[in-house]
């Protein structure tokens, strides 16, 4: 399992991988987030309240999930950290 943090703008990015996803899950004051692709990394991605949470949305693009995913924390999406490991997340 790969595991890499980042934090910047009072968000805390979190990027793992495990046997079946690869998941960018956020945090920001207790308001979490989280953006998940399946671990072949073709998939649309899958955005939800947290990492075990029903998804809310899915988005081709890693721009338009992480704009939800910003939404859900109260922030811009710019303010978003994002591990050099998730950059290549989405289609």
């Amino acid at each position: 399992m790969t595991d890499v943090t980042a934090a910047a703008n009072g968000v805390t990015a979190r990027y793992s991988v495990t046997d079946s996803e690869r998941v960018l899950e956020f945090d920001r004051d207790g308001r979490t987030a989280a953006v998940a692709q399946n671990i072949d990394g073709y998939a649309m991605l899958k955005v939800r309240p947290t990492v075990d949470g029903d998804e809310l949305e899915r988005y081709y693009g890693f721009d338009m999930a992480l704009d939800h995913a910003a939404e859900l924390l109260g922030v811009s999406p710019h303010d978003l950290p994002v591990p050099e490991d998730a950059a290549d997340m989405g289609m």
